[in-house]
């Protein structure tokens, strides 16, 4: 049976799906409305407001949130967390149906409304950068889209999406001065162009037996026949578009998206991973793809990695089984030297035959391998060898004391079955809050409580079977013969038995001091605590990735040109300061690699990653650094050359954010009706902040108001010359952005036709008044500044809500060596001062690092008491008695001891993984407090001794089993704490640390408090 076990478990072990950590659901689609040239007032009055309002209206909503700037509405829709996976796509369809029943009230301008739910959360892990000198977009673009096709063919790829295209367009660009002289506008040239481009079906007709398709002739061949266009100029009078205007093929200006490799201009290629699929594997087939297509691509041009999550998840991966195989050497080494060679071998063997089974269920019920069930692994190591422990060791007792190897077998299984199944599932029921908790950071743990309870329940079965079994065959127990003889074992004890005779004393001691003792734990449990606020708090590390991310901020509004610019001089700065060649790669820390996404973000590469709206004032970098360890190093270089040079840019580098994080470390969220006094509270906000020491990247998500141009209409002499208000936006619209006149066909390709002012792009102010405004009444142009004049404003940049109230979010982030808690609790007493001062219907929350630590907390904590509840249960099933329960469940608390004593003395920190390491440590504390109190229980009932020597006893039967277990867990989890990275560090010191003081601590504090409880008469 253990043979096809194993067989099963290494095939499962292959057939594990990988990723850096398990699969959790974003709750979370967004509804993106365009509206050209509406001011962010009107977007919000006009559709954000009316949007929001229908969405408000879901009963499954926690939290909705917009932006509104010009020409654009983005609202975000967060779910609650109680709702499943498969119930999502059901509110988003109902959310589709809300809008549309309100699509008379938007404006008919805007375009439709987009509800992006299927992109959000999707993690695009191998990004791909495609670079190209003396090629052009569309060359580009065309092996590009090769290579996509190619890629999606790989079994592991889901979606292959292309950045940093840049479209094509026909222009046809046209000259006021020159069109007016043959008394044209360009709405006449729009709509000849629009006439003559059809592809319209002209009906069928009979043909004999056949019913024949008319099909008639007019859409664009070729750019000539665009050249050709006649254009009616008068009665019976026309003239050719080429005569008029010029036609010429080109790309979108400006560009809105672009990619840059190495500082060069090219593409990226994102490859998202299939549910499931092994990432691994996936990076390994496209290692070889890269390979073919750099030895077939011309002279010129390249393809690279810019983000390798598999590269990360492999490594990690391979770290973790390394430092699983070191623990079980560990704990290996730890059972031969303390138990001798037989025994040893004997409770040693339970350690890779429960591996094996813990991975076979693995792999049968799809949990796969990442870094929080190889922690797991990890954690569990140290509990499940405990039951193999207590069951040798009462097989060698009953040997020792005259039974058959096969009788003491037996009996013991017997004796030992049901107290090891509670002490089992009691451990094992200390993680189910993760398991049955709701939100994001559950989702990620609650794996834990599935690998532990395989590997504890796999452990309990092997111990009762397999270990039974080897115990009979292997384990023997010499016998003494005579007095002399038992004197020279007595001379020769073990260091068990060495320390079990110093236990003795103590706990004979404590038993008759049993008030002191009690007290004594009370004032360190109390000490202990006075030790957290001494500590850091930090949620969530950042990720130990070799990768910085760089994010530039520049003023609304700010041209893609003049983003690009800055990204230019940063990466000039990183390739002549930081780039490092691969000869010296292991001797110089720096930068292997870097691309640059301006005006549109990259599509999401990691978890620590969400996609942002497209804005020409954004760019992003990703940076390959040397090492995990030169992150900091690469960052503050480019931290402090960005302060120098770009005083008005806002720019952080930083290493990647771990898993679910939040976009900035601290978050002021102010709400209120006005906007000038939501700008007065963020300028004291951002002053307070700039005083607190370790505070940067200081801002607001508003930013500072920007310009305007009005163009106010004299309603008298517009309507005197015919014109309306419609005819001035989209003569405006033509003449300087351009407008859309149909669709040139090439191939598969439909390319837009683009009218619009030859000097568009570089127009000036004062060359507006020239523009001519086509009266769709008169057919007559007539001069912009003789219906309008120009006049400039200043409007808010953009405005963003939260629950349908204007909300300022004033940021900062946190530099390395302080936290974000100790920033909000600086801030939090300034808050409350100023906050006295505003109007009732202004207030403040916090959002940021402290947000999410509430939130999963919450979700996490409020699960505790179910979980509690089945601990207790199990415990009255086990005793039948509410004080032995009791005794078992006040050992709890008393982890907290050495945790917070080892936080402070390895200078770790507070988070969710130091909570993680909390619940995991009061499992084990409970495990050996139950396994005290059965002994107690064997000892008066079964001995029939008194109470008092029932204790004394019955804490030395379990002094071995107890210790060997503190040992073999405090021992397999040290390659977690140096090889687990800071994620897993304080986890691994609260288990380590904590178990040693708990240990000693039960073992005095159990037998103390029952003697206490059932009043037991001490004896001498």
């Amino acid at each position: 049976m253990v043979i096809v076990i194993t067989l099963l478990g290494l095939m499962g072990y292959n057939q594990l799906p990988r990723d850096a950590m398990p699969p959790f659901t974003i709750r979370i689609c967004q509804v993106v409305t365009q509206f050209p040239g509406a001011s962010p007032e009107r977007v919000e009055r006009l559709v954000t407001d009316k949007i929001e309002e229908v969405i408000q209206e879901i009963p499954e909503l926690k939290k909705v949130t917009s932006e509104s700037r010009t020409g654009i509405s983005i609202i975000k829709a967060e779910l609650i967390a109680e709702v499943e996976k498969d119930e999502l796509q059901e509110v988003w369809d109902r959310i589709r149906r809300k809008i549309d029943e309100i699509r008379d009230d938007l404006p008919s301008s805007i375009l439709e409304p987009e509800v992006k739910d299927e992109t959000v959360g999707v993690v695009y892990g191998i990004q791909l950068g495609l670079k190209a000198d003396g090629f052009s977009y569309a060359e580009m673009k065309r092996y590009a889209e090769e290579i996509r096709d190619d890629l999606i063919l790989l079994d592991e790829a889901a979606r292959v999406e292309i950045g940093g295209i840049r479209e094509e367009r026909i222009f046809v660009e046209f000259d006021n001065a020159r069109i007016g002289q043959y008394g044209l506008s360009a709405s006449q040239i729009q709509n000849s162009i629009s006439t003559t481009n059809i592809v319209f079906p002209g009906g069928q007709i009979n043909l004999n037996n056949e019913r024949i398709v008319l099909e008639p002739t007019g859409n664009y061949e070729s750019i000539e026949h665009i050249k050709n266009t006649l254009i009616p100029i008068g009665a019976n009078k026309v003239v050719k578009l080429s005569d008029i205007a010029n036609v010429s093929f080109g790309y979108e200006t400006p560009q809105t998206s672009i990619v840059k490799v190495d500082g060069k201009h090219g593409l990226s290629l994102a490859v998202n991973l299939k549910d499931g699929a092994n990432l691994t594997t996936l990076g390994e087939k496209i290692d070889k793809k890269l390979k073919g297509y750099n030895e077939s691509f011309p002279v010129g041009m390249s393809i690279q990695r810019v983000a390798s999550q598999d590269y990360f998840v492999n490594d990690t991966v391979n770290n973790f089984v390394s430092n699983v195989l070191q623990s079980i050497l560990i704990v290996l080494v730890v059972m031969l030297l303390f138990l001798g060679w037989r025994t040893g071998m004997v409770v040693a063997s339970l350690i890779p035959a429960t591996m094996v089974t813990t991975l076979m269920l693995m792999n049968n019920f799809g949990v796969g391998l990442n870094q929080v069930t190889l922690a797991a692994l990890i954690m569990s190591l140290g509990m499940l060898v405990d039951n193999s422990i207590v069951v040798s060791e009462s097989i060698m007792v009953k040997m020792a004391n005259g039974s058959s190897a096969k009788d003491a077998a037996i009996h013991s299984c017997k004796e030992l079955v049901i107290p090891l199944l509670i002490s089992t599932l009691t451990t094992s029921s200390a993680f189910l809050a993760f398991f049955l908790a709701i939100g994001t950071m559950a989702e990620m743990t609650g794996d834990i409580f599935i690998v532990i309870s395989f590997a504890l329940l796999s452990s309990w079965i092997l111990a009762f079977s397999f270990v039974a079994l080897l115990s009979v065959y292997f384990i023997r127990v010499k016998k003494p013969k005579d007095h002399t003889k038992k004197e020279n074992k007595e001379n020769k004890q073990d260091i068990f038995e060495k320390l079990n005779a110093r236990y003795k004393v103590i706990l004979n001691w404590g038993l008759r001091r049993p008030k002191l003792v009690v007290v004594l734990t009370i004032l360190l449990f109390i000490f202990s605590l006075s030790l957290g606020p001494k500590l850091p708090s930090i949620f969530m590390p950042d990720s130990d990735r070799n990768l910085v991310v760089v994010n530039i901020n520049l003023p609304q509004d700010t041209k893609i040109e003049e983003t690009e610019n800055v990204v230019n001089q940063l990466s000039e700065y990183i390739s002549s300061n930081l780039l490092t060649s691969e000869d010296d790669l292991e001797s110089k820390p720096g930068v292997i690699s870097y691309t640059s996404f301006i005006g549109k973000s990259p599509y999401s590469y990691d978890l620590g990653y969400q996609e942002k709206q497209p804005n020409s004032k954004y760019a992003h970098m990703l940076i390959n650094t040397t090492a995990f360890e030169d992150n900091e190093y690469v960052s503050e270089l480019i931290n402090d050359y960005a302060f120098k040079n770009f005083p008005d840019a806002q720019i952080l580098a930083e290493p990647l954010a771990n898993a679910a994080p939040s976009e900035y470390d601290v978050m002021i969220l102010v709400s209120g009706d006005d906007p000038d006094k939501l700008f007065s509270i963020s300028e004291k906000v951002k002053a307070k902040m700039a005083q607190i020491n370790g505070t940067t990247a200081i801002h607001d998500d508003w930013g500072p108001r920007a310009k305007k141009l009005l163009i106010e209409i004299d309603q008298n002499k517009a309507s005197m010359a015919g014109i309306s208000n419609q005819d001035i936006a989209i003569s405006l619209m033509t003449a300087i952005d351009g407008y859309d006149v149909g669709d040139y066909r090439e191939n598969d390709d439909n390319i837009p036709i683009v009218l619009q002012n030859k000097d568009g792009n570089t127009m000036d102010i004062h060359d507006l008044e020239s523009i001519m405004v086509f009266s769709q009444i008169s057919g007559k142009n007539v001069p912009l500044v003789q219906v309008a004049s120009i006049k400039i404003d200043w409007q808010l940049a953009k405005i963003m809500r939260r629950n349908l109230v204007k909300t300022i979010s004033i940021n900062c982030d946190a530099k390395p060596g302080t936290t974000a808690n100790e920033i909000t609790q600086e801030l939090i007493s300034y808050l409350d001062e100023i906050s006295k001062e505003w109007d009732d219907d202004y207030s403040y929350t916090l959002g940021g690092e402290i947000e999410l630590s509430q939130e999963a907390f919450e979700y996490i904590g409020g699960k505790l008491p179910i979980a509690g509840f089945i601990i207790l249960i199990l415990l009255m099933l086990q005793f039948n008695s509410f004080r032995k329960s009791f005794i078992v469940l006040t050992t709890i608390p008393l982890g907290l001891i050495g945790v917070m004593i080892g936080l402070f003395t390895f200078g770790s920190y507070l988070g969710f993984f130091t909570f993680l390491g909390i619940v995991s440590l009061a499992g084990i504390v409970v495990n050996n407090a139950i396994v005290l109190l059965d002994r107690i229980e064997i000892e008066l009932n079964e001995y029939k001794k008194d109470p008092y020597h029932a204790i004394v006893d019955a804490a030395q039967q379990r002094f071995r089993p107890i210790l060997l277990t503190t040992f073999t867990t405090v021992l397999g989890l040290i390659p977690l704490y140096v090889g687990g990275g800071l994620l897993w560090e304080p986890m691994a010191i609260a288990i380590m640390i904590g178990l040693l003081f708990a240990t000693l601590i039960t073992l005095l504090f159990v037998p103390v408090l029952f003697k206490l409880l059932y009043k037991v008469k001490v004896h001498h």
